[in-house]
């Protein structure tokens, strides 16, 4: 589905920020993108979607492809209709309008009515709580309704894939659960996901794949499972070692020891 290959990145020309960053979605997959704030994982995330321009960055190097499509250079709105959807980090829904308003917004790139019709019913399935509040204003929503709302929105879209970055972001563990259901609810629906998220239990324990990145670099990548059973990721990404639960300060080291297993 995506095909990320060998990109670099860099900011107001100077910051480089992706180096030579490889990366796969097959389709019907869920990938998860590990890694600690500055790692580069909302970067990657412009790059795809072709949001780096407002941010003065650029792709200097590599290409993004999807399915059999350079995208690489492409308008954002192009890329939109070509079937990718971003959820950006701390929800950005629009606040002075309605929850039903939000929604239609999200198909604003789509002209068949019957085939909106069907992704409103779709997405008020998968969050009956949008359904009682269509009426409300989405800036007075909870925090957990307002990223289901972001999620919404993204799905009129009626995108193959959907990015994902941090859902889990400041939601209490109760929502944390709710949206990682959610997201393999979508996937069996049959759209691929690309998952950013700092939760690496949460993302790793529906995804099929996973890539750590540190500073711009994937460090270590296999199926989930094994990123979950793998003593190092454990150590120095969830932060445990002998039972013990630590603090990522802790655990950071491996930056400079580099113990990841072959």
């Amino acid at each position: 589905m995506l095909s990320v290959s060998n990109l670099e990145v860099v900011y107001d020309d100077v910051v480089l920020v992706l180096r030579g960053l490889s990366l796969e979605v097959p389709t019907g997959a869920i990938v998860a993108l590990l890694g600690a704030n500055g790692a580069g994982k909302t970067t990657l995330l412009r790059a795809v979607t072709g949001l780096l321009m407002p941010h003065r960055g650029k792709i200097t190097k590599g290409t993004v492809r999807l399915e059999d499509a350079d995208i690489t250079a492409a308008d954002p709105a192009e890329i939109v209709r070509r079937g990718i959807a971003q959820v950006m980090e701390g929800r950005r829904v629009f606040a002075e309008i309605t929850v039903d308003e939000n929604l239609r917004a999200g198909a604003y790139t789509r002209h068949s009515r019957t085939e909106i019709r069907e992704s409103y019913t779709r997405v008020l399935d998968l969050f009956p709580v949008l359904a009682q509040r269509r009426k409300s204003i989405a800036g007075y929503l909870s925090g957990g309704e307002q990223q289901m709302l972001a999620i919404g929105r993204a799905l009129m879209a009626s995108p193959r894939l959907l990015l994902l970055d941090e859902p889990s972001l400041g939601l209490a563990p109760r929502l944390v659960e709710q949206v990682r259901d959610i997201v393999a609810q979508i996937n069996e629906q049959g759209t691929s996901v690309l998952l950013v998220e700092q939760n690496a239990v949460m993302a790793l324990s529906i995804a099929d794949y996973g890539y750590v990145l540190e500073t711009g670099k994937v460090v270590k990548d296999g199926p989930s499972a094994e990123l979950l059973a793998d003593s190092d990721i454990r150590e120095f990404y969830l932060g445990t070692s002998a039972g013990q639960r630590r603090s990522f300060a802790d655990v950071k080291s491996y930056r400079r020891k580099k113990r990841w297993s072959a």
